[in-house]
């Protein structure tokens, strides 16, 4: 029996770094929804694991256990033949690996029957584990593992742009001025309500950014393309980049801007996108 399981890109609306805890980590408050681009995996039983990585972003993904795939399987104790369709940029800060992560175990635990284990467990694989588990929209605070459910996520039409390079997320935090800083802004507004949603999240900030944006200048000429299209209600950097991500009222308006940004930076991955919905699996 083959077990498929989709794994979807992860975009931090917001992302505010409110602390450092003594062991190191940072505490942050974000508010995530998931995609419907993403990744692809497929497993069935086997006596050894074993990955294979496939697909346009294959090129320099690693298949031992510095992949949180196979330290899924190895989490929880059982052995798997893994094929791995990549598709999303690595280190791109929209949670690729910690996706393929959570994919694996979904799709492991429904091969062996297994329960789910919990957010405290996951995040042992990664702080982003958790809230890739998560189809709705969601609060993620702590280090990544106290997950609060808001809503189903809105049906924006939405832009991801990444300008292949990497940014490494130590080098961010190390390059980061401030990592004391207020929460998210409340109460939160009516998600189904537009104009009043991309304001509340105008006002709203992701910390990350301008270090990341001071590491690879590139990422702010991202967010002035994107800012001067037709259409963009806001351009935001995503996690710890070096992706962004951009919101449009009508599909119309994402489509022509999409044409735009991918006639003028060739170069560039840029991709229409909107809320996960029936494709998470």
């Amino acid at each position: 029996m083959t077990i498929e399981a989709f794994a979807p890109a992860k975009i931090n609306l917001t992302l505010h770094v409110t602390g450092q805890r003594d062991d190191g980590y940072h505490r942050l408050d974000s508010l995530v929804m998931l995609t419907d681009v993403g990744d692809r995996l497929t497993v069935e039983k086997a006596r050894e694991t074993s990955l294979n990585v496939v697909g346009p972003m294959a090129e320099g993904v690693p298949t031992d256990r510095s992949n949180l795939v196979i330290r899924a399987a190895e989490m929880l104790g059982v052995s798997a033949k893994i094929t791995l369709h990549k598709s999303l940029p690595a280190m791109a800060g929209i949670g690729g690996g910690s996706s393929d992560g959570a994919a694996t175990v979904r799709a492991l635990c429904a091969l062996y029957d297994l329960a789910v284990p919990s957010a405290e467990i996951l995040s042992s694989l990664g702080a982003d584990v958790p809230v890739c588990m998560e189809p709705e929209l969601v609060r993620m605070r702590g280090i990544g593992d106290e997950i609060d459910r808001l809503d189903t996520p809105p049906d924006w039409s939405m832009i991801l742009v990444n300008p292949r390079v990497s940014v490494s997320t130590p080098q961010v935090f190390a390059a980061m001025v401030e990592r004391d800083n207020p929460l998210m802004s409340e109460p939160f507004p009516n998600w189904a309500d537009f104009n009043s949603t991309v304001a509340w999240l105008s006002a709203q900030r992701n910390d990350m950014q301008e270090a990341a944006v001071e590491i690879q200048p590139v990422i702010g000429q991202v967010l002035a393309e994107l800012n001067q299209t037709v259409g963009c209600a806001l351009a935001r950097m995503s996690g710890s980049g070096a992706t962004c991500f951009a919101i449009y009222r009508t599909a119309s308006e994402r489509d022509a801007a999409l044409e735009v940004l991918r006639h003028q930076n060739p170069g560039w991955w840029c991709v229409p996108t909107r809320r996960v919905g029936a494709r998470f699996a």
